[in-house]
């Protein structure tokens, strides 16, 4: 026997379908399989039956509906009198609500445990027993009654599988599915912040913002309230880039089989707006990448450094360069950022442990950091061993000087080293340094046009060439400016330009979420000796344009020569320029327009009078 309760309430013998006239007696049907083998009492079946205005004749009514039930069902199903009420077990029967509970319940464990395959298959069996809306022949007082909790739970399991397919990287096939329950479910915040996943996965940027501050709206005036924990982490995930990021699945084990480990994979996902530098990473692709001499492979210098300012794009070109050349290094792709958030660089053990722990080492096997130098050289044996003989891809980013890097090499020769610093790392041996500039300007609009819009670019060119220049071509403040315009479908870009001509305000405009020009600007400046910092904001303060060491040399009051090396200190930290050479051979050197205002407004700089205490 099968009953049917996720569409119009049916009853089946097998494969015979049960004919149940009328609504009330679907009503009864539906009420006592709900109740799951408890009582049902007369004045809760009256209730659902006819509301508050039952007819005189009620209890006798009931009794008839449960006879004629009785009989049509047969005696495969327990249907009883037991005070209060009447009662119906069904053990051997098969009702679509329990099938569909199992499911959900296999489905949300499957889930917890990163099972993402066998999750939306099983949520996928679930919502497939819905053949419509549930208790669709009943009447309206069981239909009031229960059928706000069971769309919940239908909804609840449709978010999950949802939640499984993009943890598998189905976005693409979702996006209509997903534009559709959002029509539907305006209100419902999770269906909204997975369509701003699928979108922005799709490279769909400004899609994925457009319907965030739509669902803002429509939350706003539909029910008076901001957007919740989902929609906003989502939104903030938008921002800061790491909505593309996929949930690593569990590892499987097969019974009797042994552990198969995957080679480890740690590189972050490539941004899906990623533009430009096509000279630079095909330049970075072929050394990375075996040429055919003799018919055998040849490797060119397989320690790669990328250098450059901060905010130009250093480790997103990193990340694309090692998706693009994944195939070449089976055994692995290994990552490790060597700076935090405030500047500060990474402890070397710590990254140790975590590259020995990816590369297979159990944690028992992996001695504790703790700071000893014994302790440091084991890890560093450790991690020598590991690499040796393996075709890794080792990214190793934002590195803070050669010392650093150098446990974090391996001895042979089998694995590549791609690193990024804003440093000019010249003495890491066998490497090859390749300078980020800031984009060309057809790369920049190129940028603006992929997250803003390429019909508002086409619409105002003059206004698009301004932000441009605003920016100076620095991808983060590209970023940064076009995310804002995103934000703001209403904005005609010349408003935005208008925002940014004033130098004094210019750098707290370039500032969305965790795009923030003055912080990663300032962060780097802050982390110079501290007799330094006074003479980079002088500077800052005086030379708008370009200089000599002469004229440094003036404005600090310092001799030339003492000069001139402070500024190729700035120069090997890419924090200044050099503009070429002038009539008599001598160097000119130039901030960058954000770097100059930024370290101009900085506050955290010490004063003349601690510089002379720290004298």
């Amino acid at each position: 026997m099968e009953f049917q309760l996720l569409g119009p309430v049916e009853a089946r013998d097998e494969v015979r379908r049960i004919a149940l006239s009328g609504t009330k007696m679907h009503t009864v049907l539906a009420v006592l399989l709900l109740a799951r083998g408890r009582v049902v009492s007369d004045g809760k079946l009256s209730e659902l039956l006819w509301g508050w205005d039952p007819p005189a004749t009620w209890n006798a009514q009931i009794y008839t509906y449960i006879s004629r039930l009785r009989k049509l069902i047969g005696p495969e199903v327990d249907l009883v009198r037991r005070q209060p009420g009447y009662q119906l077990v069904a053990d051997g029967a098969r009702v679509d609500v329990v099938e569909f509970e199992r499911l959900e319940r296999l489905g949300r464990r499957a889930m917890e445990e990163r099972r993402f395959t066998q999750a939306a298959e099983t949520l996928r069996q679930a919502l497939d027993l819905w053949q419509g809306p549930a208790l669709a022949n009943v009447t309206p007082h069981l239909a009031e009654a229960e059928l706000p909790q069971l769309e919940e739970a239908r909804m609840s399991a449709l978010e999950h599988r949802i939640e499984a397919d993009l943890a598998l990287g189905r976005h693409g096939r979702l996006t209509s599915e997903l534009t559709w329950l959002v029509g539907e479910f305006p209100v419902r915040e999770r269906l909204r912040a997975q369509l701003m996943a699928a979108l922005y996965r799709c490279g769909r940027q400004a899609e994925a913002l457009r319907a965030y501050h739509e669902g803002r709206e429509v939350l706003a005036e539909e029910l008076g309230v901001d957007p919740g924990p989902d929609l906003t982490a989502a939104y903030q995930s938008l921002l800061s880039g790491e909505l593309d990021t996929l949930p690593q699945p569990a590892p499987s084990l097969t019974s009797g089989m042994p552990t198969v480990t995957a080679p480890p994979v740690m590189i972050p996902a490539t941004p899906t707006d990623f533009t430009g530098r096509e000279r630079e990473l095909d330049v970075l692709c072929r050394r990375l990448t075996p040429t055919a001499a003799n018919g055998r492979a040849v490797f060119q210098p397989r320690r790669l450094l990328i250098t450059g300012m901060p905010g130009v794009g250093k480790t997103a070109l990193a990340v694309r360069v090692a998706h693009a050349v994944a195939d070449q290094f089976p055994d692995g792709l290994l990552y490790a950022r060597l700076r935090a958030d405030d500047g500060t660089a990474a402890d070397c053990d710590k990254t140790l442990v975590t590259l020995l722990r990816a590369l297979g080492e159990s944690s028992e096997n992996v001695p504790a950091p703790n700071g000893e130098p014994t302790r440091t050289e084991e890890l560093v044996h450790r991690y020598r061993t590991r690499t040796a003989g393996r075709k890794l891809l080792i990214l190793l980013d934002d590195a803070a000087n050669e010392l650093q890097l150098d446990p974090l090499l391996p001895a042979t020769t089998d694995s590549a080293v791609l690193m990024t610093s804003r440093n000019r790392l010249s003495a890491v041996p066998g490497s090859w340094t390749l300078a980020l500039d800031p984009m060309e300007t057809g790369e920049s609009l190129d940028l603006l046009s992929v997250i803003a819009g390429g019909d508002r670019i086409a619409a105002e060119p003059e206004a698009a060439h301004a932000v441009v220049e605003a920016c100076g071509r620095l991808p983060l403040a590209l970023r940064a400016a076009a995310v804002r315009l995103a934000a703001r479908p209403h904005w005609p870009m010349a408003r935005l330009v208008r925002r940014l001509t004033d130098p004094i305000s210019r750098i707290e405009e370039l500032r969305v979420g965790t795009l923030d020009v003055r912080r990663t600007l300032s962060t780097a400046l802050l982390q110079r000796p501290l007799l330094e910092g006074e003479l980079i904001r002088r500077i800052a303060v005086r030379a708008e344009g370009e200089f000599t060491a002469m004229a440094a040399a003036v404005l600090l009051g310092l001799p030339e020569n003492v000069a001139e090396e402070f500024l190729e200190r700035l120069v090997e930290a890419s924090l200044l320029e050099v503009r070429g050479i002038d009539a008599t051979g001598t160097p000119c050197y130039c901030f960058h327009p954000l770097l100059r205002l930024t370290a101009a407004s900085l506050e955290d700089f010490p004063t003349e009078g601690e510089l002379l205490r720290a004298g």
